[in-house]
């Protein structure tokens, strides 16, 4: 069983460790290339490029979701069926987004909280963004599929490739082409379409189940996949909104100093972030096989390790910042204050994503098991009933470190939430009853 979860927990979370690396090396370039301005306009459109990422991951987790169980109830046709359904209406749903992205970006840019000073740069950021819409949300959701089909490591290959393309693009972007901050979406762009040039390697030499059909929309298959994958998209968009809720009053507390404070904190946390959900994506077809199979001791079994795991991975991730964080941010900017902010800051949230960790692992498993309720009600209790009450307090009587301390509370009290509310046993075996 441990060999089975490492065989695609660990390239899952290479994958995304790597992912999370070329961010922080994009943030770095942007830094030092633009300039400290620069990074707080690209943490403008952080909630939008989040919500982007969690549309991708709804259809990864609620379409590989039914993948996985049908293949381990030896349904093949219907879960091609649902992969090609999937495929297709992300396709129309991409091109939109990155039509709407491209037309309104100043608009929407002012939307975020914008001030006049970064308004230009960000809906420049945007722009060039959004344009690749398509690749970026199709990669995302691609890779998941490809694991679902048995195939993680051609998934953790397709992202490091398309990381490396993404740092290399970024330093030519930047620093030779003096192209500024659209140099850095653009190289995000290209990055996914290397991405996905790997991926359909998979599909070309015939690695799977899965394959490449024009099929006419059923509206009935989308609604089943998104009704489980919607947890996802809703965790991603509610994170989103907890970054949008703190950039407001970040702005207003610690101006433009505090936004750049938080965009690094932003981009070093993605690390840890990246790395959990590698984490809880990989383990999911295990469980969502294993629900099929009826085999519910092995599914609570992989919800355990990925629990352990996660809490090493933390405290890893925790003792690294702690001790060289302040050399680290020094890469980002050399503004004493924003160094002094960010650092003081990382090592508050750090102790939260302890938290997160099960918090984010505990969603994945309810969609995994098809139990989308719970983790909506998971969802909602850590950035809507808890996380801008608190916010919006502790920011009120403790000034920035309010801010981080919201953050931690209301992990915890959703971790408390939902472990009085929702039992992790007695939903799987009624999951697997229900088969």
């Amino acid at each position: 069983m441990f060999k089975q979860f490492t065989k695609y927990v660990f390239p899952s979370v290479l994958a995304m460790f790597i992912s999370s690396l070329y961010v922080i090396v994009d943030g770095i370039f942007v830094g030092k290339g633009v300039g400290d301005l620069a990074l707080g306009a690209v943490n403008l459109i952080l909630p939008l490029s989040i919500s982007f990422f969690g549309i991708a991951t709804m259809f990864a987790v609620g379409g590989g979701t039914l993948i996985s169980s049908n293949f381990g109830r030896n349904k093949i046709n219907e879960g091609v069926l649902i992969f090609r359904q999937a495929f297709k209406f992300l396709i129309i749903l991409s091109f939109f987004l990155s039509l709407i992205g491209v037309v309104f970006a100043e608009k929407i840019v002012i939307i975020l909280g914008a001030t006049q000073n970064m308004a230009d740069m960000a809906a420049t950021y945007l722009r060039y963004y959004t344009l690749f819409c398509i690749p970026n949300i199709i990669g995302i959701a691609l890779n998941s599929f490809i694991r679902n089909d048995g195939n993680p490591k051609l998934a953790m290959l397709s992202t490091i490739l398309g990381a490396l393309t993404n740092v290399l693009l970024d330093y030519i972007f930047i620093f030779i082409f003096q192209w500024g901050i659209k140099g850095a979406a653009i190289a995000t762009g290209l990055g996914q379409l290397i991405t996905i040039s790997v991926i359909l390697f998979h599909f070309i030499l015939k690695k799977g189940h899965l394959s490449f059909k024009n099929v006419t929309l059923d509206f009935g298959i989308i609604k089943e996949f998104v009704k489980i994958g919607f947890p996802s998209f809703f965790a991603e968009i509610t994170f989103s909104m907890i970054i949008f809720c703190m950039n407001i009053v970040l702005v207003k507390i610690g101006g433009e100093t505090g936004l750049a404070a938080f965009s690094i904190i932003n981009y070093l946390t993605t690390n840890i972030y990246m790395i959990l959900l590698g984490l809880a994506f990989g383990v999911q077809p295990l469980i969502s096989y294993n629900l099929g199979a009826k085999n519910p001791k092995a599914m609570i079994s992989y919800y355990k390790m990925t629990i352990i795991t996660s809490v090493v991975i933390n405290f890893t991730f925790w003792a690294v910042c702690y001790i060289f964080g302040m050399k680290i941010i020094q890469f980002f900017s050399q503004n004493t204050e924003i160094i002094r902010m960010a650092y003081s800051g990382l090592n508050i949230i750090n102790v939260a994503f302890f938290l997160v960790g099960i918090n984010l692992a505990t969603t994945i498993y309810y969609q995994s098991i098809g139990n989308p309720s719970s983790s909506n009600v998971i969802c909602i209790m850590r950035s809507i009933l808890f996380l801008p009450i608190i916010l919006f307090i502790l920011s009120k009587f403790l000034g920035i470190n309010g801010i981080w301390i919201s953050m931690i509370i209301s992990e915890l009290l959703t971790l408390g939430a939902s472990g009085y509310f929702f039992k992790i046993n007695i939903s799987t075996y009624n999951a697997v009853k229900s088969i």
